[in-house]
């Protein structure tokens, strides 16, 4: 008798990450309670389990969903509003003024909401977020269904959220205690840079992260004007620094990394932090190019994130796992370098390690949460597919995913949004643009 089961999902081909390189052809997962139970052929499938809903997805990939380990998910509305300056220009000239001006919680919660729509449309299902009014975002993200790490800003000086980091860190921690118990959010420290926050502040996260092991996620290396402005002002790296303040540790995320040297990748190896890359970002921004080569065969964990749509303009991280493995082979002067496969675990796998999520999600294995993403190969700029795994990086991009399952849930089925009403998210997005625009002048 067929052993009953809420979903069965029968796919062309299936990309697991884990085994490495492996792809299975008509097989099919089946999923229990928001798990993944059994990954099989197809025709085996149809016989052994009674689904209460099966779906069959002849010309598609089935991955895992996508994992973005950095981003500003509010800042959806400022897209494009100050685009085509550097780094030190935009954030004091432009964004931090407009931020002082219209931050607030309803701002949060539609820039989020448009944030996690579009993320939905391109495959994520699990971000880390960095933004005032974390409570903001998580709402949006409880509400709405995908899986979060909601990192809360701490900043010596005041912000739209706090007037110090005393504050930030009292109202953080109690976020904390409010998503304690939940099953697709953790609350966690974001101390915003080494040149905003002081040793103090800084000292005191890594004590408590190091005690209640609450991951940390941090700016770091952004620039190189950013390291020899610490080199001038102490003497040191800020690697170094965050090493002696006790900062560098295996439940560290350190973002950006564009700024490194032998002593930063030795220190990154030895204490077991982890990086966020942001090409596209740090691209448009002129910041530099992380050297994600050298790192990932030092045994460094390297993954994936957008950054924020000010600065970055999309919130598609297959567009960041193309941009990685080209970017990598240029900077490197290998071809070989970063291949396809690796680009993809760097958004799946490699996310759910940096993020301390590893046991939960990141790859299709029996007993993970049924966090999943299916990829439409079948269009003409696709053909012929010689090999998914290649055309996933290569030949794909976020406009190419038709479903989303997150814990088991879907939340966008052939292209349309399930949790949100894509409408009201444009709607939403339009008015702040016009409240912007006519402050602005």
């Amino acid at each position: 008798m067929p052993q009953a089961i809420d979903t069965l999902i029968h796919a062309r081909w299936i990309i697991p990450v884990i085994p490495e390189q492996k792809v299975y052809e008509n097989c099919s997962l089946a999923i229990e309670s928001g798990r993944i139970t059994a990954l099989l052929p197809s025709a085996e499938a149809k016989i052994r389990f009674k689904a209460k809903r099966e779906v069959e997805l002849k010309h598609h990939a089935l991955i895992p969903g996508l994992i973005n380990t950095h981003n500003h998910a509010p800042m959806t509305l400022l897209r494009g509003y100050a685009d085509d300056r550097p780094l030190k220009e935009w954030l004091e000239k432009h964004i931090w003024p407009t931020e002082q001006r219209w931050v607030g919680p309803e701002f949060v919660a539609d820039g989020s909401r448009h944030a996690i729509a579009e993320m939905l449309r391109s495959g994520t299902t699990t971000f880390s977020d960095q933004y005032f009014y974390p409570e903001a975002v998580a709402t949006a993200v409880r509400e709405t269904g995908i899986r979060a790490h909601i990192a809360f800003p701490v900043l010596d000086v005041p912000t739209p959220w706090s007037r110090h980091a005393e504050e930030a860190l009292h109202k953080g921690l109690a976020l904390r205690d409010d998503y304690r118990a939940h099953e697709r959010i953790e609350v966690v420290f974001a101390p915003h840079a080494p040149y905003t926050v002081g040793d103090q502040t800084l000292e005191k996260i890594a004590v408590c992260s190091a005690e209640a092991q609450i991951p940390v996620q941090i700016h770091l290396h952004e620039t190189y004007q950013e390291v020899e402005t610490a080199l001038k002002q102490n003497g040191e790296r800020p690697t170094e620094r965050l090493q002696r303040l006790g900062l560098m540790s295996p439940q560290t995320l350190c973002v950006h990394m564009v700024a490194t040297n032998e002593r930063d990748i030795e220190l990154l190896n030895t204490s077991g932090a982890h990086v966020a890359h942001c090409p596209s970002s740090n691209l448009k921004l002129a910041s530099g190019f992380c050297p994600t080569v050298e790192m990932l065969d030092a045994g460094i964990n390297v993954s994936l994130g957008t950054d924020g749509a000010a600065s970055n303009n999309s919130q598609d991280l297959f567009a960041e796992a193309s941009t990685a493995a080209l970017l990598a082979k240029a900077v490197s002067g290998r071809a070989t370098a970063l291949p396809a496969h690796q680009a993809l675990a760097m958004a799946t796998i490699n996310g759910a390690r940096a993020l301390g999520i590893e046991e939960e999600t990141g790859s299709l294995e029996i007993g993970k949460s049924a966090d999943i993403a299916a990829i439409n190969l079948s269009g003409l700029e696709q053909q012929p597919v010689h090999d998914p795994m290649s055309q996933l990086i290569y030949a794909s991009g976020g406009h190419n995913v038709s479903d989303v399952w997150v814990a088991g849930k879907q939340l966008l089925g052939e292209r349309q949004l399930l949790t949100l009403n894509e409408t009201e998210v444009i709607q939403r997005a339009q008015l702040w643009r016009d409240r912007i625009a006519g402050h602005s002048r």
